[in-house]
This record gives structure tokens, C-alpha cells and sequence, in this order.
């Protein structure tokens, strides 16, 4: 037998074992106007971490519930687990699922909100994606969706379904995607997630990577009670960053909850550095503040030593520069 499906078997067996012991109930998160509000009537703004997926964190031997209590010590409210479409269809929708079960329960015990994050980055429209890891369809985004949002109807801890991951073309190398196909498509998830799941808040992204919302200003989304995505890396425009963040995806959280579900940088020297990522604590303390003053929420990507830009340095989770001002801004 394989490595991988060993570690497999004995990850599902661990994850039979354990059942759910912790209930730590959470609130239900809605929309209200431009902001999250839990039951009570509440303003939620969310500040948390993106976790590696559950795949890669069994792999390595660092899917149990330290993790999320790490989480939670840093200050996070949200976890985001991002699930690639290639590690769906490797441990097959049932297994898949029973991770994801495990994962939100431990989340739950740290009093952790969640979301689950179709993780794949390409044209959805054209099935033309930046990588492997990413090849999806829109049958299989649909089926996923349903199989979630039923499975989590009843579970308040899943605040947040967050359709596409980063929808691109890759500057055109992906083939052509417009704005009203993409909403079409958008609006065929949401309506599959709103009929079986109807208090489930979508999270629509832009696109460039998921960081140009600037076609929300004349035509947005058709849909109540959802929420928009940015992923405003260091490099995706220069400085001065403030004016041009409100111009290109700042400026929908004047009228709908916004979300940065990816935020980050990296030094140069650091494993895997990469544009869009280069940038110091410059950026760090200017978006964080920025999004502070406007009631934007955010989530810090990426808790992990190998993923880039990386918020540790090893799975005694030592954080880098970039943890350290996003655990202090926690």
C-alpha cells in the first residue's frame, strides 16, 4: 500500500476514533447590510488564518487539534480551510468530508468560526486553470457545493462558503471571462448552496487573482445576503496603497460585508518567495489599519513552514515577521 493512502487510513481511523467530543455551540452569522452580526445582533468583523488543506496537513502529520488551538492562542476568530479540487477527488467526497467534519469540531472546541474555501485558481468558464492542482469544472464546483451545503446546513460554526477560490485568466492565457458570465456562474453555486443550505453566506471574489472588485460598482452580484472577496497583496498595485485598494475592491465595503480571505508578504530570502508577495511590515501595518477603519475583515494566509508567504517557521509554530505583526494585529 501506498504512503499516501496509509497515512490515509490511519488518519480516518484516528478521526473514528475521536467521534465529536467537543459542542462549543457558536452563534449563526448573517448579513446585515454591509456587516456580519451573529444572533444577538452583534457586528462581527472577522480576523483570522488560513490553515494548509486538510490533505496536506494529514500528510504531514500536523492535522490534530493543536493546530486549531494555535490558532486560537494567536488571537484568530476564522479559520479558512482551503480544499483543492485535485485532494477532493484523491481521498474520494466521503473521506474528504470526514476530515472536514474533524476539522470543524476542533475548530468549534477554540471557539473558531469557518470557512470552506473551493480552492482552485483559473477561468471556470473555459475549464483552463494555473496548475494541476486547481483542474476543476463547473459540474464538479457544483457538486461540491451541494455535497457541502447540505452536509453543514445545520452548522453555525460554517460562517462562510467561499465559492471560487481565484478566478483568472491568467492574462488571457486561460481564454476570456466577463463579468456577466462570471456572475451567471457565480449565481448557479449560489442558488445549488441557497436551496440546500439557506442561511449560508457566499463569498464571491474578483477577478485578477481575486483582487479586482471594481465591477461591483455598476453590477453586482444579483443575490441577497452574500458577501465579496479581496486578496490584496503587497504587489498588486504600488505605493501609495490606500487610494487604489478603495478604488479597486475597497470601496463594496460601503455596501456589502467584505472579506480579505488572503492576506500576506514575504522577504525576499524567505522559501518560495514570489510575486505578489514581496513586501515588509509596511504593508502589514497599512492593511491592517486600513482594513481596521473601514470594518473590513481579514484572514492571514498562510499558517504554515512550507506554503508561502509563510506566518511560521515550523510546526513548533515560531512565527516570521509577517506572523508576528499579524498575530499582534489579532
Amino acid at each position: 500500500m501506498k504512503r499516501s493512502k496509509v497515512i490515509m487510513v490511519l488518519s480516518l481511523l484516528v478521526i473514528a476514533i475521536s467521534a465529536f467530543a467537543w459542542t462549543n455551540e457558536l452563534s449563526r452569522i448573517s448579513v446585515d447590510g454591509n456587516k456580519f452580526v451573529n444572533e444577538e445582533g452583534e457586528t462581527i468583523v472577522f480576523k483570522g488564518l488560513n490553515i494548509a488543506d486538510p490533505d496536506r496537513l494529514v500528510k504531514e502529520g500536523q492535522w490534530k487539534p493543536k493546530l486549531f488551538e494555535e490558532l486560537a492562542g494567536w488571537g484568530a476568530n476564522i479559520v479558512r480551510l482551503p480544499v483543492h479540487p485535485g485532494a477532493w477527488r484523491e481521498w474520494g467526497s466521503d473521506d474528504y468530508l470526514k476530515l472536514l467534519d474533524q476539522g470543524i469540531e476542533w475548530a468549534k472546541a477554540e471557539g473558531l468560526y469557518v470557512i470552506i474555501d473551493w480552492h482552485s485558481i483559473g477561468n471556470l468558464r473555459t475549464d483552463l486553470y494555473q496548475a494541476d492542482m486547481y483542474d476543476t469544472s463547473m459540474r464538479e464546483t457544483l457538486r461540491f457545493w451541494y455535497t457541502v451545503s447540505r452536509r453543514y446546513a445545520d452548522e453555525p460554526a460554517v460562517a462562510l462558503y467561499e465559492v471560487f477560490n481565484e478566478p483568472t485568466t491568467f492574462n488571457g492565457q486561460l481564454g476570456t471571462l466577463s463579468w456577466d458570465q462570471w456572475s451567471n456562474m457565480v449565481m448557479d453555486i449560489i442558488n445549488v448552496i441557497r436551496a440546500n443550505s439557506p442561511d449560508a453566506i457566499p463569498l464571491v471574489g474578483g477577478f485578477n487573482w481575486a483582487y479586482d472588485l471594481t465591477p461591483v460598482s455598476d453590477n453586482p452580484i444579483p443575490a441577497e445576503n452574500i458577501a465579496y472577496v479581496a486578496h490584496p497583496y503587497p504587489q498588486k498595485r504600488e505605493k501609495p496603497w490606500v487610494e487604489k485598494w478603495e478604488k479597486d475592491f475597497g470601496f463594496v465595503a460601503e455596501n456589502y460585508p467584505l472579506i480579505a480571505t488572503e492576506i500576506g508578504y514575504m522577504y525576499p530570502e524567505q522559501k518560495g518567495a514570489h510575486i505578489p508577495c514581496l513586501g515588509d511590515e509596511e504593508y502589514g501595518n497599512t492593511i491592517t489599519t486600513y482594513f481596521e477603519e473601514k470594518g473590513i475583515s481579514w484572514v492571514a494566509w498562510v499558517f504554515d513552514p512550507d506554503w508561502s508567504p509563510q506566518l511560521i517557521k515550523d510546526w513548533d509554530y515560531t512565527p516570521t515577521r509577517a506572523g508576528e505583526l499579524f498575530k499582534e494585529a489579532m
